[in-house]
């Protein structure tokens, strides 16, 4: 990043991308710790999970109040105007993220038979994609990277494709084990929950190839 002639922006722009990436590391431990507490039926961990997003809402609101005084303040213009305002929507974007992860740590208390439940297998594979593109989408946007912003968008149609894949399969168990429609239907939303991470990861993606390029992708929709 360019040094500008006023330090405080420079201050400015390093704590907002500081923020963004504390955001993010939040937001990727609850995706990850909630697929295993309800992988392990550990509602301790679950709980954790939902009470620590409190703390994803505080840094949304951090975010807010700075781009909004920043911009207030420095009137930037061109790279630096599009940096703040991505930071902006990636830092609510980041927020939902998190709330997708506690839905998920709320479901594990409410799966009966785990260790009998065939289908709860199926979700941790499509989680592992979904995390990774959070991952990648964030380290895209520290390194201003446009090409794998790229690679993250490109990489949605397969969790799109682990949806289907599951909801057929929950689907079909369901007809055939009237007993789990409970606990399925709950698995159902978790797929869900896994399923918007990743169309969230790909809109951060979005405003990250805007930040960089100052366009969005040409395949966005």
């Amino acid at each position: 990043m360019a040094e500008h002639t006023v330090k405080a922006f420079d201050d400015d722009i390093t704590r907002l991308r500081g923020l963004i990436a504390e955001m993010g590391g939040i937001a990727e431990l609850a995706i990850a710790e909630a697929m295993q507490a309800l992988l392990s039926g550990d509602e301790e961990l679950g709980k954790a999970v939902v009470e620590r997003d409190q703390k994803l809402d505080a840094l949304e609101s951090e975010v807010d109040a700075m781009a909004v005084r920043t911009l207030a303040l420095r009137a930037p213009m061109a790279d630096d105007l599009r940096e703040i305002i991505a930071a902006l929507k990636i830092a609510g974007v980041l927020e939902r993220i998190g709330d997708y992860a506690k839905n998920i740590a709320k479901r594990v208390g409410k799966i009966e038979g785990r260790n009998r439940f065939e289908p709860l297998t199926l979700l941790p594979a499509m989680n592992e994609v979904a995390a990774e593109m959070v991952h990648d989408v964030l380290t895209a946007f520290a390194a201003r990277d446009p090409v794998l912003a790229r690679e993250v968008i490109e990489r949605d149609a397969k969790v799109d494709a682990f949806y289907d894949s599951i909801f057929r399969n929950f689907v079909s168990y369901m007809v055939e084990n009237p007993s789990t429609i409970s606990s399925a239907a709950q698995l159902l939303f978790v797929a869900r929950n896994i399923e918007r991470i990743g169309d969230h990861a790909t809109n951060v993606a979005e405003m990250v190839h805007f930040a960089a390029l100052g366009t969005y992708p040409p395949d966005r929709n």
